[in-house]
């Protein structure tokens, strides 16, 4: 034999030092790690959240525990047991030889290897468990849906909140019996319980015993996941065209499946056996039979019926399953109660009729007056350029729309808040001290109604009725409400607060109302954590890696540090279980300037419903520009659960349950009882504010694309699909965003703000379908289908976009306007419903420069009804385009606009006096009579010119009758004067 090989050593100094590297590593660590959670624990603690903190902490403590004793001790009981019932003597053989030499490096380490394999595996098992902490916690509180299953007759809640759990148990079962089955193998090997190369028994009695154990309860756990199987035909996708048990799943695989339990069930007893039997045949044999069992009844025979039942007729023998998809993924996606109106129907089946157009848009009293001029997409720069004050302020790249009453009158409003923008300091101001202490706060709400511009020089220009520093205008803001502590551009921390009787160190205003300088502030409110104490300090210094928290004469006994600003990421960890809109928007709430958030409750185990990805399916052109992409995670089931508030003043989190009948919400309000207000807290204020959520409202419109259909055969053969059309502002093929509006619904006595957007024909540019979901407090949520005939081919977008670019006006301004100079931009496409005729394209053509810090001003306005297209300074020029001079101001300044007569495509007739035995006293002229016959001679002809279509006809009736009218008033005044005494 050759002589053992020398190992060399290393020396006690070498020792120490790595001993003492490993120490410092693991305690540096260690500090970290429980600094990050100290420092979360504060924020928690707080905002009144702890119960959160501490409910999510001890359930990943749990699972870490369980999964980690469980994986860990039973793995390491497994080696124990197969080393314990090792052979004392082992026939020599040359592999036997071998293995020796590992046995005699293990064996006076045993326990340490033992140990180190059951902390590793069981590390490794805890770490993977806890991030499952939320299946738990539904498992726990689950809430029944009310709704039954179809097929297994189980109640919806099964599916959501036990049958995910299940299968997390199944999976650490398998993953257990896996690690211990190997471990075994291995542990018998090296101390000869399994010989592979030695002639003779290849296992020893031990050996083939607990084997045999181990791969009984893994074929009993393949029994357990076939019974499982069954119930997760529900999320099926054998159908293609929808999810959920197919015919064939449900008449081949489902049955199948429950044979193969009993089959799996057989195999594991004939394992269970081989400890008394001793003899793998048996349970070898068993096994074969299960393997050809699964392939033959549970991959071949449904694969047959498939091809040879299924597919020659698809439509017919899937159209109860197809029925099923529609029921449930409407039901899934909050779709049960759309509203579907038949609009703009001719039983002609000829393009919408003009002249009935003309007297709809004139009529209009709510949707043209309030179209939307500014595009809160485009106007940042021209928001930051006119409303910016000074450097350290600035605006997000995203507006928002939102609406407001004043004086009566409910108007909507591009709207922001002036923002601390630490990005924009000067190199000189960007210090610790500037950036931390002193720039802690933006200042400031700034709104301009979204259907006006200013004229004159300054033309193009939002007119801002809220602005300025301090804030002024028709929407009021109280000093405290309109400082900015908290907003989506606040990613650094700040330290804010000082001793009583201190001088003011905070910016706060350039300049005070009586002309002195800068006038500085104290934070006063109730946000922000205590880092008054040197043990405070320490922990944030080693957060920030910043040794100024304990240097600095800014951080005093009446410090705090603000941190975790942006109210998305508010909301987010206060209420891990929600998925966030990505669009918070600012609202003036009792005088305050408060952050509104849509918080989802999402699920992707929802029987029958179709599964997408929610990032993708929230996405759009616009999708990160000024808005936060939402996780792509796979899901089939969303509900709108949660209103959120932030206070921009105070951070102050609050959460509201908005959708009362979510299970999901009510089974996570049963894990954090006391985490979500009733909705009836909210006030009427904040009510009024609330907006359909923009991310919803996408992954809706894509289902209704294809969910719609209510029968199965027109479903399957897909002849009536719609599509998302591609924004054709933007130069990209991503869907175009939805729009807020303030707009009269068909059917509805009045304007409501509402999210809409357009629909085209599946793979085609022609306008199927117009949806909006209803903002409104009465009406909030429902949603409208408006369906256009199939037979006519209205314009889409890209088609509307297409007419006016190469329209003979506008083609050659763009030119002009895309110069070295300066650049055209497109505002937002909008598309309008015009009483109960058709739909009208408005969309606003702004120029920016390209020089530093230029901003787009409104030039133009492009206006598209069926195939005609207007193009003017004002919207109102446009509309007399497209129908006729006057009809623009007539439909945009409503209120001067002639009141409608039993006539509705005529204009309103003026009331004549009657003669003068009638009691007036006037007598009638023959200048009133000559007044007389040219209005009715107007009328005569804006009556033709209607019935023919002549919209230029219509323009110059309207202006001979507006004259005709003129001459009557004034022959009558002169009439008057000259029968009045002394006249």
């Amino acid at each position: 034999m050759r002589p053992p090989v020398s190992v060399p050593t290393l020396s006690r100094r070498a020792k120490v030092v790595i001993g003492a590297i490993a120490v410092l590593l693991v305690l540096f660590t260690a500090i970290g790690t429980l600094t990050n959670v100290y420092v979360d624990y504060l924020w928690f603690d707080e905002t009144g959240f702890t119960e959160v903190f501490w409910t999510e902490l001890q359930t990943r403590a749990l699972l870490f525990a369980v999964a980690g004793v469980a994986t860990g001790g039973l793995t390491a009981l497994a080696i124990y047991l197969a080393y314990r019932f090792r052979p004392t003597f082992r026939p020599m053989s040359l592999e036997q030889q071998n293995l020796e030499r590992y046995r005699q490096s293990i064996e006076p380490r045993r326990i340490l290897v033992l140990t180190s394999v059951a902390v590793v595996l069981g590390l490794f098992a805890g770490f993977t468990a806890q991030g499952s902490w939320e299946t738990w916690l539904q498992f726990r509180n689950s809430t029944d849906f009310g709704r039954t299953d179809p097929q297994f007759g189980l109640d919806v809640s099964f599916f959501v909140f036990d049958y995910p759990f299940y299968r997390l148990l199944l999976s650490f079962g398998f993953a257990i019996v896996i690690l211990a089955l190997i471990g075994s193998l291995l542990t018998h090997y090296v101390f000869g319980g399994l010989r592979l190369q030695t002639p003779g028994q290849k296992l020893t009695g031990a050996a083939m015993v607990q084997l045999s154990v181990l791969l009984g309860l893994f074929v009993a756990l393949k029994a357990v996941a076939y019974w499982l199987d069954r119930y997760a035909l529900v999320y099926s996708d054998r159908g293609g065209l929808f999810t959920g048990a197919s015919y064939t799943d449900v008449n081949a695989l489902l049955p199948a499946k429950t044979i193969l339990v009993f089959a799996a069930a057989v195999c594991a007893i004939a394992f269970f056996a081989n400890i008394v039997v001793r003899n793998f045949r048996l349970p070898a044999a068993a096994l074969v039979l299960l393997l050809i069992s699964s392939l033959v009844i549970g991959v071949a025979y449904p694969a047959i019926v498939q091809q040879f039942i299924v597919r020659p007729s698809a439509d017919q023998r899937e159209a109860d399953y197809i029925a099923r998809a529609i029921e449930s993924t409407r039901e899934a996606y909050d779709l049960t109660d759309v509203e579907y109106v038949q609009y703009a129907q001719q039983e002609t089946g000829e393009q919408v009729d003009p002249a009935a157009a003309l007297a709809e848009l004139r009529n209009d009293t709510e949707t043209i007056p309030n179209a939307r001029l500014l595009d809160p997409n485009v106007l940042s720069d021209t928001f930051t350029a006119r409303q910016q004050i000074r450097n350290v302020y600035g605006f997000p790249e995203k507006l928002d729309i939102d609406r407001y009453t004043v004086d009566g009158e409910t108007q909507d409003y591009v709207v922001a808040v002036r923002e601390l923008n630490s990005q924009g300091l000067s190199e000189n101001q960007d210090t610790w001290i500037n950036r931390h202490t002193v720039y802690t706060h933006g200042n400031g709400f700034v709104a301009a109604p979204a259907n006006e511009v200013v004229a004159g020089q300054e033309g193009g220009e939002p007119r801002f009725t809220t602005r300025d520093l301090p804030t002024r205008g028709n929407i009021e803001v109280s000093d405290d409400g309109a400082r900015i502590y908290y907003g989506e551009l606040m990613r650094d921390y700040s330290v804010v607060g000082a001793p009583e009787g201190s001088e003011p160190r905070e910016f706060d205003l350039p300049e005070g109302s009586d002309g002195e300088g800068q006038i500085n502030n104290t934070y006063d409110g109730r946000g922000g954590v205590e880092i008054g104490s040197f043990f405070r300090q320490l922990t944030f210094a080693i957060f920030y890696r910043e040794r100024n928290f304990l240097l600095s004469s800014a951080v005093n006994d009446a410090s705090k540090v603000l941190y975790v600003r942006d109210p998305l990421d508010r909301v987010e960890k206060a209420a891990p279980f929600l998925t966030v809109d990505g669009d918070p928007y600012p609202a003036v709430i009792d005088g305050r300037v408060t952050w509104i958030l849509d918080g989802y409750t999402t699920s992707g185990s929802y029987p029958y419903s179709e599964q997408m990805e929610l990032g993708e399916a929230a996405a759009d052109a616009l999708t990160g520009t000024g808005t936060t992409a939402l996780p792509n995670e796979t899901f089939n089931y969303i509900r709108n659960s949660v209103k959120a508030t932030v206070d921009a003043y105070d951070g102050t989190v609050t959460l509201y349950e908005w959708d009362t009948g979510d299970p999901v919400l009510q089974t996570y309000m049963k894990a954090f009882p006391g985490l979500v207000e009733p909705r009836e807290d909210m006030s009427a204020d904040l009510v009024s504010h609330v907006r359909y959520p923009e991310d919803l409202f996408k992954v809706q419109r894509d289902i209704l694309t294809r969910y719609h259909v209510s029968d199965p055969g027109d479903f399957y053969s897909g002849n009536d699909r719609w599509a998302v059309p591609a924004d054709p502002t933007q130069d990209t093929q991503e869907p175009q965003p939805p729009y807020y509006i303030l707009a009269q619904r068909p059917g509805d006595p009045e304007a409501s703000f509402q999210l809409t957007s357009a629909l085209n024909a599946f793979r085609r540019e022609n306008l199927s379908s117009f949806v909006s979901a209803s903002s409104a407090p009465d009406t909030y949520g429902q949603i409208q289908v408006l369906t256009l005939p199939g037979n006519t081919p209205f314009r889409g977008p890209q088609q509307v976009q297409q007419s006016f670019i190469t329209n003979n006006q506008v083609r050659p301004d763009l030119t002009l306007f895309n110069s070295a100079e300066s650049r055209a931009v497109f505002g937002n496409l909008l598309t309008l419903p015009i009483g109960d005729n058709g739909l009208l394209y408005v969309e606003p053509l702004y120029v920016e420069g390209t020089g530093e810090n230029s901003f787009p001003l409104l030039q133009k306005v492009l206006v598209n009804y069926g195939d005609r297209v207007g193009y003017a300074n004002t919207l109102a020029e446009a509309l007399d385009q497209v129908f006729g001079a006057g009809a623009g101001e007539a439909a945009v300044d409503n209120e001067d606009a002639p009141a409608p007569t039993d006539q509705p495509d005529a204009p309103a007739t003026p009331t004549l006096p009657p003669p003068a035995d009638g009691g007036t006293g006037t007598p009638s002229t023959p200048e009133m009579q000559q007044a007389v016959e040219a209005i009715n001679n107007a009328l005569a002809a804006l009556q033709t010119a209607q019935r023919n279509g002549d919209f230029a006809g219509q323009g110059q009736a309207l202006e001979d009758l507006q004259e005709a009218v003129t001459a009557y008033q004034t022959a009558q005044a002169q009439a008057a004067q000259a029968t009045t005494p002394g006249g």
